[in-house]
């Protein structure tokens, strides 16, 4: 005869597999899961890792063109830098919070940016090194993230993909943006036109090593896309980009940094040359031209903030006791 506790094991288990199946016939018809519906732990921790990342990505990514606020060469160009700036402290907040919805607090997420056990893009390793890289990162850089974010605005998770559809129309006009400074300088003097194309030769690969590591390589890809996370390959993704920026380049009267840069008609689309991996593994253990730069930087800025937080949580507090005693 079973006992009371083997009989509530067996309505676990039976509970857990209608839970199961509940999930997965709601990812199948694209439907939303949200945070108060059941969700495989995997699946949940696998947000909690691309949302921080994306999140970590977005504040981290204030510094390299922070650094060009005070040295914008006009008025008008100062403050387009300082509205996207804006929009990326922005954009990390979203995400921040959609990751709470999952049950991760934002301080432990900070924490472990600050300690080495979660990362940022890598793309943000590399140096500002003139005005032009403004421009390269606006056009290059978002212009990679939209690619890779459009289809995010159809994740299997709800609050993430709210997130996003904001996000990326943000990140549509810091593209826009990027991409009409380079006009500009492509279009001035011969000085401002090599600093265009050196700004480009420099930023064009790390741009594709943003889309993460060949689908034969990538540890989370294959059942991202299964649960609806994704919707399209690393692989799948950098071809799209590619294919994007070579007419835009024309346009521009730039040349992207790859001799093996071709169209193939059979395929109906650009092939392009091998990506140097070994410097992308390299960069994310840490040892790029700014790791230590970059995250010395937002420790110390999180530091330097704790009075703000103290002091907003005191009038949060302070608020809410008012509002107690007035019932």
């Amino acid at each position: 005869m079973a006992t009371a506790a083997q009989a509530y094991d067996r309505e676990d288990a039976v509970d857990q597999d209608a839970y199961e199946r509940a999930f997965d016939a709601a990812v199948a018809a694209d439907e939303r899961i949200e945070p108060r519906d059941w969700m495989p732990d995997a699946y949940r921790a696998t947000l909690v890792r691309q949302i921080a990342q994306h999140a970590h990505s977005e504040i981290i990514g204030m510094q390299p063109e922070a650094n060009w606020i005070t040295r914008a060469p006009s008025l008008r160009r100062k403050a387009i830098l300082m509205a996207k700036v804006q929009d990326e402290a922005g954009h990390g907040l979203y995400l921040y919070s959609a990751a709470e919805t999952l049950g991760t607090g934002r301080d432990e997420l900070l924490d472990k940016l600050h300690t080495g056990r979660q990362k940022y893009s890598s793309i943000f390793n590399y140096p500002t090194l003139t005005w032009a890289d403004v421009g390269a990162i606006g056009w290059l850089v978002d212009g990679a993230a939209i690619t890779n974010q459009v289809p995010l605005c159809r994740c299997s998770y709800g609050p993430y993909a709210r997130a996003m559809v904001r996000i990326c129309k943000e990140e549509s006009f810091h593209q826009r943006q990027g991409y009409e400074l380079l006009l500009a300088l492509s279009k001035g003097t011969p000085e401002q036109h090599a600093m265009a194309q050196d700004a480009v030769d420099r930023w064009w690969w790390p741009s594709l090593m943003m889309f993460g590591p060949p689908d034969d390589e990538s540890a989370h890809s294959a059942q991202s896309m299964a649960w609806k996370i994704k919707r399209h390959s690393n692989d799948e993704l950098r071809r799209r980009f590619v294919d994007i920026c070579v007419p835009q380049a024309e346009s521009l009267g730039l040349t992207l940094p790859d001799p093996d840069l071709k169209w193939n008609e059979e395929l109906g689309r650009h092939e392009f040359g091998e990506i140097d991996w070994t410097e992308f593994k390299n960069v994310l253990k840490g040892n790029g031209p700014c790791n230590e730069q970059r995250i010395t930087q937002r420790r110390q800025a999180h530091d330097e903030g704790a009075w703000v937080r103290e002091a907003a949580s005191a009038y949060a507090g302070k608020h809410t006791e008012t509002g107690a005693a007035r019932a």
